[in-house]
C-alpha cells in the first residue's frame, strides 16, 4: 500500500505536497530511491513496465511518515496526526 492510498490522497497531490514543503523533509525524514532500488523492488512485486513512472519514488522515514500526516490535507492525515499526539 502507498501512502498516498493510506492517507486517501492522489499520488499526485502527495507528491506536490511534499514538493511545497521540502524544508519539512530532511534527508533524514525522506529520500528518492535509485534506480536500481527501483527495479529490485519492482522484480519482487513483479509490476510491468506499462504505462512505466516518470519519478523514482520516495521512501519516508518514521519522522517522515509523521511529518506527511502533518502536511496533507484529508481527514486520515489529520486522524493519523492527532493520534501520534495522545
Amino acid at each position: 500500500m502507498t501512502f498516498a492510498a493510506l492517507y486517501k490522497v492522489k499520488t499526485k497531490n502527495l507528491n506536490l505536497s511534499v514538493k511545497r514543503n521540502l524544508a519539512r523533509f530532511p534527508k533524514d525524514f525522506m529520500f528518492q530511491i535509485t534506480n536500481e532500488e527501483w527495479e529490485s523492488l519492482r522484480l519482487q512485486i513483479a509490476t510491468s513496465k506499462i504505462g512505466g513512472r516518470r519519478y523514482l519514488p520516495y521512501a519516508f522515514t518514521e519522522q517522515g511518515v509523521a511529518m506527511l500526516s502533518a502536511i496533507l490535507n484529508s481527514q486520515k492525515a489529520i486522524d493519523v496526526s492527532l493520534s501520534r499526539k495522545q
